[in-house]
């Protein structure tokens, strides 16, 4: 408390003492003294004053896992106003509460919609490796990040379309005509099924807007159009199969 005082300005050592005395009291297993907890929790609070986003975010998870652990949901949604709605951290304690709460439905959905995020966070990271792999010439990385994009989306249930796409670009970059148009086979025969990962099983509990029939057809439009670019593909044009393919 002494130093509290001698420094009352410093947010950090607020959360460092609050996080030492609470640690300490749990570890020894020192008896609930209400005291004792408001003292802890009132140098939390404190540091949700300050200026600095990180200081009070972690002001804020101490505060929520304190009246988590006391059973007080109530008082830990309260706290999780401090987190921005685009972190995923509070929607991973909200889940934990509603699940802790008895609301079983919303706990699916929290979670559900937290995967779905992760498939398009993740995505987009393998997507720049993968570019970042191109960049070097590096042909047997590329290969793993694009089998590892497949891999991705089967495991969240995405649909065949997310599994075989991403294996378009590299196959046109050594211009390999049958794993080409293998794939952009695989592409047309699927664009029906584009939404597919609305219906998994994965996402039971969440909600998605029907796929229009008018974009299906302006999708598959649009994608014999771009594989008939013969900057791009302009190496299959003697080739009887993409001939066909090309005239649909």
């Amino acid at each position: 408390k002494k130093m509290v005082e001698q420094y009352p300005n410093f947010e950090q050592l607020l959360l460092n003492i609050a996080v030492i005395f609470d640690s300490h009291r749990l570890m020894k297993g020192i008896p609930q003294d209400r005291e004792y907890e408001e003292y802890i929790c009132s140098l939390n609070i404190r540091a949700l004053n300050s200026s600095d986003e990180t200081i009070r975010i972690r002001a804020a998870d101490l505060l929520v896992g304190f009246y988590m652990r006391k059973g007080q949901y109530d008082k830990a949604e309260q706290y999780l106003e401090y987190f921005s709605v685009q972190n995923q951290e509070r929607k991973r304690k909200q889940a934990q509460i509603y699940a802790e709460t008895g609301r079983i439905r919303e706990a699916y959905k929290a979670y559900e919609e937290l995967l779905f995020s992760d498939f398009q966070r993740s995505s987009m990271e393998l997507h720049g490796m993968y570019m970042l792999a191109i960049q070097d010439d590096d042909k047997k990385r590329a290969h793993m990040l694009v089998e590892k994009q497949g891999e991705l989306a089967k495991c969240f249930e995405m649909g065949k379309y997310y599994e075989v796409s991403s294996g378009l670009d590299l196959a046109v970059l050594e211009k390999d005509a049958d794993t080409v148009i293998d794939i952009m086979e695989q592409i047309l025969s699927c664009v029906e099924q584009i939404g597919s990962f609305r219906k998994a099983p994965l996402y039971e509990h969440m909600k998605f807007k029907e796929v229009e029939e008018d974009f299906i057809v302006e999708m598959k439009k649009n994608l014999l159009k771009s594989f008939r670019d013969e900057e791009s593909y302009g190496f299959l044009k003697d080739d009887e199969r993409w001939q066909r393919l090309v005239k649909q």
